[in-house]
């Protein structure tokens, strides 16, 4: 059988038509891909720009790390000293206590004192006014013996002078023990509250 031209011109436009029809599908799909590809292309470009915002960050990381490992190395040499300080004070704080602890045995003690020294005051106070009412005595005798006895120390002046002045300095003696004794009582008198 021989094909006419027109046999061929039919099956050509059988050919086209059938081309057209499996080729539109494909190019819809490489329409498709180019819009893919397109979107991909802007995907690759914006991960380009992302990943040299991220070597940025990681590079500005980088520096705040190694500046951040300088700060933890300083802070483990300032805790280091803080530790050595920290034993020094709690050495000092040791002496410290052993320190009161001496010094509330030497209070107790000074205490003690105190209250035997409260006695002795005490003990002196009842001397003191022994001793005036001695003194009142000895003065109500002399005045009233000198006046009644003039006569009889005019015939014994020497033994009686003597006798006299021997009072008179155990009396000038004793004068002076009172202020002597006055003083340290007020002095004691006056420390006594503040130890107390």
């Amino acid at each position: 059988m021989t094909l006419t031209s027109e046999d061929l011109l039919a099956i050509s436009d059988l050919l086209d038509v059938k081309l057209r029809t499996e080729l539109q599908p494909l190019k819809e799909d490489v329409s498709l891909l180019k819009d893919k590809v397109n979107v991909l292309t802007d995907d690759v470009s914006l991960l380009k720009e992302d990943t040299g915002i991220l070597k940025d960050d990681v590079s500005l990381l980088k520096d705040k790390v190694n500046v951040l490992t300088d700060d933890v190395s300083s802070l483990k040499e300032d805790t280091g000293i803080l530790k050595d300080d920290v034993s020094l004070l709690k050495d000092k704080v040791n002496v410290l206590t052993d320190d009161v602890s001496s010094l509330k045995e030497d209070t107790g003690i000074l205490k003690d004192d105190i209250s035997s020294l409260k006695n002795n005051v005490n003990v002196l106070t009842d001397d003191v006014g022994d001793l005036k009412n001695n003194v009142r005595n000895l003065n109500l005798d002399i005045e009233n013996d000198i006046k009644r006895n003039i006569q009889l120390l005019a015939e014994n002046y020497v033994p009686a002078a003597k006798r006299y002045e021997q009072t008179a300095l155990r009396i000038e003696a004793m004068e002076m023990d009172i202020d002597i004794m006055k003083k340290v009582i007020s002095d004691h008198s006056q420390r006594l509250p503040v130890l107390a």
